[in-house]
This record gives structure tokens, C-alpha cells and sequence, in this order.
């Protein structure tokens, strides 16, 4: 028992070095012994989780379209607002009208997500945002509800989404997800995997992500088949390197060690039978697009790999822009559509568009008022959910009303959310295959609300 208890203790620390980016590779690069697993799948699925470092500016991302809500938005931001001619041709034309005559359309450079959206295959989830339970502004403004810890600052929130906790958490909703599927795959290990570091998102309190390189695995030792020119000695350090000790740390170290050795072995020899001429849809120039194209190829030999479920992190920073918004934000959004429609493309073209959900997240929204030619940290914000699965050209949620001292604003058009991110997760979760009795074992608050699936998959 006492073993069982430190080899437990030993692997927890392992997996906080990985979630700080302070581990060596060996640990980073491995998901965690398994445990018992709650469910096993027969098919195979996919979730994508794109993460927009910074906060991404929702009122610029879904600029509301019709008369008079284009109105209030640029009254708002008179010199950050699309004008509403060049939103003609990202006009969002859904199955079923918003209320009120409300009418959005994407950023201009967001124009090849249109087809998707055309054809059903992308939603927009409006005001999502981080929450403990439902919340209304009497309840906020008299502090009279759990809140989220530290609204509004970058590392509680990016943590929050990710975690359901503030700053420091060991696991993450995406890690929580794979705890209880990854039993089922042939290699439990490669049930979490992130193109984009380390992130809590994808860290378990069993499995531990394996992190990957745009090119493919990162190889300890470099890979190197000879040491000195040596094959025989290449050979035996990786027997000192895996080997057996009888001290239960050094134990523990080689058999990290030699699972990181044969995951790269083995996924490195499966990206091998992955054509390139399957992937060339992919822009360049697009660290983003790099980062879908790996996914891609990964989730093109999940059958060579053993795997049935899969939980993916991709991510792109340089969302804070308190300055030069109208400047750099839509070369931002702009590059994540051109990577999402790419990807699409790619699953579909690999006949697995349908076993694979893509979503976006990011730390919060922002404020609809301008600070000078930016804007500031703000709460609630609209997220985009593709793939073949996918119950699109619709929206979900509830618009929210646009300008400052609405219902929905708690200050500069910060807006309080009206979907919170554990029922995001929650419909996601519940098509990947986890059950509403273990919902509440990967998000803890799912409890408190009365709708935890939302229908866009």
C-alpha cells in the first residue's frame, strides 16, 4: 500500500512539472498509467480544442449586422466598427431566425468559414464565459453568487475555461474527459495530445498529455539509431535509460523514460504511413494552421495508433490588443479561420469530418467600448463549434443586448454571461461519449444548471 501510494504521489508531481512547462521532455511527452476506465467506445471521436490566447474581441469577431443593433455597436467603437458594408458578404443566414430580427455576421476575413456555416456544418454559441452557477446582474452587482475567481485577469480565466479552477489547478475538463475514456484506445497515452505545449486543459488526474511538435513527436536523444557512431551503444543507453531499478524513484524515471522512447517510436512510424499529398490544404506561414495539420495526421492513423477517442489543444496567442485592434485583429481572426476551414477540409477529405469536433476558447471576451484603438479585458464572449457532427448554421444561446448598462453588461459593455462554459463543455462531452453520470466527475458546477447540453452537436 505504502508503494502504491508514493508511485501515485510521484506520478501527480510528474504531471504539476509538465502542467508548468518545467519538466523535461520525458515527462511532458506521457500520458499517465491508466486506471479504470468509466467508458469504452467501439468508434472513433475527436475533440479540437482552439485556444485564443489573450482574450479574443467577440464585438469584432460577430459584429452584429442588422440596422439598428449595427448602430449601438458603432456608437461603441466609432473608429474600431466594421462598417456594415463589409459585412454584406459574412452575412450569417441561419435555419432559424435570432429573435427580434438580431442579425450577425463574421469579420470580413473570416469569409471562408461562410460555406461551413452554409452547409451545417458551423454554430456560433453566443455570451459564453466562465461561471460558478447562473448568474444575473442583481446577483453580481450584490456580490451575492459564487463568482469566478479573479475575473478578467488572463492566467484565472485562461485556467477557469480550461479547468473549472482558478490558477494552479492539476486537471483540466478535456484531461477529466480522457480519465475516463482512454482505457479504450490501444495506447492509453495517446488520448490527450497537444501541438501547443503544455496546457491544464488536456491534463487528467490519471492521463497526462503528450505533447507533440508541429513536424511530428519530439524524440529523446534525437532519435538517434547510433551513439558515436555506434548502434550498439545507442542501443544501450536506451537499456540504461528503461531498465528496471529496484529504488522506486529510479523506477519510476526509467519507466517514463522507455514509454517516451517507444510512443516515439511508435507514432513517429505512424506518421510515416500518413501521405503528405493528404495534407496540402493547409496554409503557410500560419502557426495555427501548422499546428490543425498535425492534428490532422494524427487523427489520420488513430487506427494504426489503437485509438478510439482523442482530445486534442491547439492554440494561438496575441489576443490582447489594448492597442491597434482594427490594425492587428483581423490577421488574428482571420488566420484561425483559414487554419479551421483547412482543417475541415482535410477531415473530410479523410472521410472523418463527422468523428471530429472542433470549438473555440479564450481567456474571456472584451469590452464593446473602445480605449482609445483598443480594447479591455472583458467576460462573456461568442464561440464558433464545426465539424460533420455538427447541428450548424444556427445559433445557440441568447443574444445579448448591445451597449453599456443593459441586463447584460456589467461595465463598458463587458458582457455577463448568459451559457457558461461547463454547459459548452457539457454538450461537447456528452457526444464524445462521457454519460450524464459522470458529468459531473469532469465539470464539478454542471450541478447547478437545469440545461447542461445545448443541441449544437
Amino acid at each position: 500500500m505504502h508503494d502504491n501510494q508514493s508511485r501515485r504521489a510521484f506520478l501527480k508531481r510528474s504531471a504539476a512539472l509538465g502542467i508548468a512547462g518545467g519538466a523535461a521532455p520525458f515527462v511532458t511527452q506521457l500520458a499517465a498509467i491508466g486506471e479504470a476506465s468509466a467508458a469504452v467506445a467501439s468508434d472513433y471521436k475527436a475533440l479540437v480544442c482552439v485556444f485564443l490566447y489573450g482574450g479574443n474581441d467577440y464585438a469584432n469577431t460577430l459584429p452584429p449586422y442588422d440596422q439598428a443593433s449595427w448602430d449601438l455597436y458603432n456608437a461603441q467603437r466609432s473608429t474600431l466598427a466594421h462598417s456594415r458594408a463589409s459585412l454584406a458578404a459574412t452575412l450569417l443566414n441561419p435555419a432559424a431566425a435570432l429573435p427580434g430580427g438580431r442579425q450577425y455576421a463574421l469579420a470580413p476575413t473570416m469569409s471562408g468559414l461562410i460555406p461551413l456555416f452554409d452547409a451545417g456544418k458551423l454554430a456560433v454559441v453566443l455570451n459564453v464565459g466562465t461561471l460558478v452557477r447562473p448568474t444575473t446582474k442583481a446577483e453580481y452587482t450584490a456580490k451575492s453568487v459564487a463568482l469566478p475567481p479573479k475575473l478578467f485577469s488572463h492566467n484565472d480565466q485562461q485556467s477557469y475555461w480550461q479547468a473549472s479552477s482558478a490558477e494552479g489547478a492539476s486537471s483540466g475538463w478535456g484531461g477529466r474527459i480522457g480519465d475516463l475514456l482512454q482505457s479504450g484506445n490501444g495506447t492509453s497515452a495517446l488520448t490527450c495530445i497537444s501541438a501547443s505545449g503544455n496546457a491544464v486543459y488536456l491534463s487528467g488526474r490519471s492521463s497526462i498529455q503528450y505533447v507533440t511538435g508541429t513536424s511530428g513527436p519530439t524524440a529523446l536523444i534525437n532519435g538517434a539509431s547510433s551513439l558515436f557512431g555506434s548502434a550498439t551503444a545507442a542501443s544501450a543507453l536506451r537499456s540504461i535509460m528503461g531498465g528496471a531499478r529496484t529504488h522506486l524513484i529510479e523506477n519510476e524515471h526509467a519507466t517514463i523514460s522507455k514509454r517516451a522512447l517507444d510512443l516515439y517510436a511508435q507514432v513517429n512510424g505512424a506518421l510515416g504511413g500518413a501521405p503528405a499529398a493528404n495534407f496540402t490544404l493547409f496554409p503557410t506561414g500560419n502557426s495555427l494552421a501548422d499546428q490543425l495539420k498535425i492534428v490532422a495526421r494524427l487523427i489520420s492513423v488513430s487506427q494504426e495508433l489503437g485509438a478510439k477517442r482523442q482530445v486534442f489543444f491547439v492554440s494561438l496567442g496575441g489576443f490582447d490588443m489594448h492597442d491597434f485592434l482594427l490594425r492587428d485583429h483581423p490577421g488574428k481572426v482571420g488566420q484561425v479561420a483559414d487554419a479551421m476551414r483547412a482543417f475541415y477540409d482535410t477531415t473530410a477529405a479523410l472521410g472523418v469530418a463527422d468523428k471530429v469536433t472542433t470549438f473555440t476558447a479564450s481567456d474571456f471576451g472584451r469590452t464593446l467600448t473602445q480605449n482609445d484603438d483598443g480594447s479591455d479585458h472583458g467576460w462573456g464572449s461568442m464561440h464558433l463549434v464545426m465539424g460533420g457532427a455538427v447541428n450548424g448554421r444556427r445559433f445557440y444561446g441568447t443574444a445579448p443586448a448591445i451597449g453599456t448598462n443593459t441586463a447584460d453588461d456589467v461595465g463598458q459593455g463587458r458582457l455577463l454571461p448568459s451559457t457558461s462554459v461547463d454547459q459548452y463543455a457539457a454538450t461537447l462531452a456528452s457526444w464524445f461519449g462521457v454519460s450524464s453520470g459522470n458529468m459531473a466527475t469532469v465539470l464539478p458546477n454542471i450541478g447547478n444548471y437545469s440545461t447542461t447540453t445545448l443541441g449544437f452537436v
